[in-house]
């Protein structure tokens, strides 16, 4: 039997409902919220994501990780933002104001 791939969305929404955010539909991303806190999550490049909202996610495979941060931290957007980059056993946080951060 061959290997099951999962898609990035997939994976995207299970890191945010493992983390106990409720997940919803919002075009070609999601949202995931949490007490007060909504986050925007896609898997498109920045350049090619809505911008709407204060709080964005870019989920992406850990080696387009370092690209997308370094693409967002280039643009300056007026948002928050944070990248996660999923990897074969998990994944990491690329945040704009600290190196990487582990997984909780």
């Amino acid at each position: 039997m061959g290997a099951v791939s999962t898609s990035l969305d997939e994976e995207a929404r299970d890191i945010f409902t493992d983390l106990g955010y409720e997940v919803t539909e919002d075009g070609e991303e999601f949202r995931a919220e949490r007490k007060w806190r909504t986050v925007h999550v896609t898997t498109a490049d920045p350049e090619q994501a809505a911008t709407h909202g204060n709080l964005r996610c870019f989920v992406t495979r850990a080696e387009q990780a370092s690209t997308v941060r370094e693409r967002l931290l280039a643009v300056e957007p007026d948002y928050d933002w944070a990248v996660i980059s999923v990897e074969e056993n998990g994944y990491q946080v690329l945040h704009p104001s600290a190196d990487v951060l582990p997984a909780p």
